[in-house]
């Protein structure tokens, strides 16, 4: 059936999903409901937008969304549709993390997607404004957005500004989560410890480096699903407004043009996306939120797509934790519009929502800071952020940010030090039982096991703050935080509690890393690992009942991408 309505002096044709919950005699009763949430007669031709808000008052970066959601409303109304909002619930990791709150993060990406597909299909919505921000809800609803593939546009609420401290910038991990290790070791004291605490993270927005929620962000602009800019445009500034204004209005053309996700999310966008991501260092955590995309987009992406594309994109922008520009850096420095400038002849062309092509993008930016921004012959390192080790230690891959190791670190072998928990691993590093020349192993902690791949940030920055990270290696069946850094090898697939050979693994075997020729070993004999995975019994699992419970029975392996099967 075709709606007639008007934008302005337009008349516009088309056919919407809502037509089916509006339109006809025996909708009435649907329309007396929506009549009873105050919309006027006079809207109700108009496309409904949803607005996927994940607005709450505990997650620093999503504070600031009400401010935002009222720009994205003006937007929808200016553009000829009509929102609604509805809300979707988010987890701050940094505040999850180190305890029992950290098997709920990855877990809740499947939630987030499978709540926007719930609202969008049980009300028949004509499009989707996702406002997210912080790690997992960013790829939550993409997911959703690849699965409905209904017109669909991400508006990121924007990072944090730096925090300030006796003349010196301050960043949630290198100043905060490190400085327990550091107070721990004697090399701070309590009352500058107070002091950091109040001064790391002075409001709104996601944390200041390119840590996951900042590295998701601008993937989902490298992928063409948010307007160029939205990546690192900082929070609670009047140019988000903008850039949520904007989007409203967007959403609105879309649905008219029918520009659905899948149109914009193929191959050559993730080949895109993910030459972005190394280039700029990002989380490892895409090697896990990416492929889960790609798998709701219908687009088929091996693990090893990261490590081709990592060998020839160089490192161009030195972003903390490994480096040290902040996004209020990048920012200031073109973007990501900049940064596609500078990897032009590396890009696919795709479309965008934007409506330009990514090419056009890239072609019309300015590079403001040639030193945020390398040449491509001036990169900190010849190759991209992300590597993919595989070795008789991790049949079917890991994954280290090799460009937050050090050189001397590059290749390591140490002795194995085992740990069944992220616990008994953070307990032995902070009494002192972690010395030169270890290798940490934290088992037990893959999607299955753990349930739900915690980040180990507690540890390795404990690690690193304690003066160990250019002796000691750590290794797990877990993930790290975007904030991360130092040789910590995680994702290891098979994990444990699948029978992979990280759960045969004893205290004092030999493991060695090589991270240049993408390997990682236990330095046993083949006979020796048949001998001990035949006599391996596989553990109780650490929670049984709720929703873990049954992620743990569905969730695949993190070389999948942690998706439900």
């Amino acid at each position: 059936m075709e709606v007639k309505y008007s934008v302005g002096r337009d008349i516009i044709f088309m056919t919407m999903r809502s037509k089916i919950i509006k339109s006809g005699i025996e909708r009435v009763p649907h329309r007396a409901l929506l009549y009873a949430t105050g919309i006027p007669r006079s809207e109700m031709g108009k496309p409904f937008i949803g607005v996927a808000t994940s607005f709450t008052d505990i997650i620093p970066g999503h504070i600031g969304m009400r401010d935002m959601e009222r720009f994205i409303e003006k937007g929808v109304h200016t553009g000829g549709g009509y929102p609604f909002f509805f809300g979707i619930p988010g987890i701050c990791d940094g505040i999850a993390m180190g305890h029992r709150g950290m098997h709920y993060s990855l877990a809740s990406r499947e939630l987030i997607a499978d709540m926007v597909e719930t609202i969008a299909e049980a009300h028949q919505l004509d499009g989707l404004v996702l406002l997210t921000n912080c790690d997992k809800i960013t790829p939550g609803m993409l997911m959703a957005a690849a699965r409905l593939n209904i017109p669909s546009i991400v508006v990121t609420a924007g990072h944090m500004l730096s925090g300030h401290y006796k003349g010196r910038r301050l960043n949630l991990t290198s100043d905060m989560f490190e400085a327990v290790g550091k107070y721990k070791k004697g090399l701070i004291k309590a009352d500058e410890l107070q002091a950091l605490e109040m001064c790391a993270c002075p409001g709104a927005g996601s944390c200041q480096g390119m840590y996951t929620a900042n590295t998701m962000a601008c993937v989902t602009e490298s992928l063409g699903m948010s307007l160029p800019g939205c990546a690192t445009s900082p929070a609670a500034l009047a140019q988000k407004r903008r850039i949520a204004f904007d989007s409203g209005v967007k959403i609105v053309e879309m649905i008219k043009k029918n520009v659905t996700p899948r149109k914009i999310m193929t191959r050559k966008a993730f080949e895109n996306a993910i030459t972005v991501d190394l280039a700029l260092g990002g989380s490892t955590n895409t090697v896990l939120h990416i492929p889960a995309i790609a798998h709701e987009a219908g687009v088929e992406l091996p693990l090893e797509v990261f490590d081709h594309l990592g060998r020839k994109t160089p490192h161009i922008s030195n972003m903390i934790p490994g480096g040290e520009h902040y996004m209020e850096d990048l920012d200031y420095a073109g973007g990501i519009p900049a940064v596609l400038k500078r990897l032009k002849d590396n890009l696919n062309p795709n479309p965008t929502v934007s409506g330009k092509n990514i090419m056009e993008i890239a072609e019309e930016a300015e590079i403001m800071d040639e030193n945020v921004i390398r040449p491509l012959g001036k990169a900190y390192h010849k190759e991209g952020g992300i590597a993919i080790l595989k070795g008789n230690l991790a049949p079917d891959g890991a994954v280290v940010k090799q460009t937050a190791v050090s050189k001397n670190m590059m290749k390591f072998e140490g002795k194995a030090k085992v740990f069944d928990s992220e616990e008994n691993g953070m307990k032995a590093i902070m009494n002192g039982h972690i010395k030169a020349g270890d290798v940490v192993v934290i088992r037990y902690e893959g999607p299955k096991g753990g349930p739900g791949m915690r980040e180990m940030l507690s540890p390795t920055a404990a690690i690193a703050g304690m003066g160990l990270s250019e002796s000691v290696a750590l290794i797990t069946d877990g993930r790290f935080s975007g904030g991360t850094r130092g040789p910590c090898i995680g994702h290891i697939s098979p994990e444990a509690m699948e029978g992979g050979p990280l759960a045969i693994l004893k205290n004092g075997d030999k493991i060695k890393i090589d991270i240049p020729k993408r390997k990682i070993d236990v330095l046993l004999s083949d006979d020796e690992i048949k001998k001990r995975l035949s006599q391996w019994e596989k553990p109780e699992p650490k929670i049984k009942k709720g929703y873990l419970s049954r992620y743990a029975k569905l969730v695949s392996s993190a070389g999948k991408g942690a998706i439900m099967e």
